[in-house]
């Protein structure tokens, strides 16, 4: 599958911002979803997971009650919502696919991964 993220820019911090991720070429609604960041000079984390049919997200501890992750299964595309964004949040945006119908909270776990975009958030 292939995964286009768009979405990000530079906001002050308090702001909000939603991201996209566009799929094609494999069954979109088959696989569990993810978003990771990864900020300068640090390791790929976990954001966010949605389960193939959306019945199903996590999230990561930093992020729980502020960022929402959805899924459009008719238009191939999952979503994240970002609210009440910090300084913490600048990072590169991944999105990826699953190998299986549910999301995990390790890179291993993804099989598809989409280019990045940067979220930058001034204090």
């Amino acid at each position: 599958v292939q995964l286009q993220a768009s979405g990000g820019g530079l906001v002050q911090a308090g702001d909000s911002l939603r991201l996209s991720c566009a799929a094609s070429g494999r069954t979109f609604s088959r696989y569990g979803m993810g978003w990771f960041r990864q900020a300068p000079g640090k390791e790929r984390e976990f954001v966010a997971g949605i389960s193939w049919s959306g019945g199903s997200t996590s999230y990561a501890d930093s992020v729980k009650g502020r960022f929402t992750i959805s899924r459009d299964n008719a238009k191939n595309t999952v979503y994240l919502q970002m609210n009440s964004l910090k300084s913490d949040d600048t990072a590169v945006y991944y999105c990826a696919a699953s190998s299986t119908r549910y999301s995990g909270s390790f890179p291993y776990e993804y099989t598809s991964w989409g280019q990045g975009t940067l979220v930058t958030v001034s204090s």
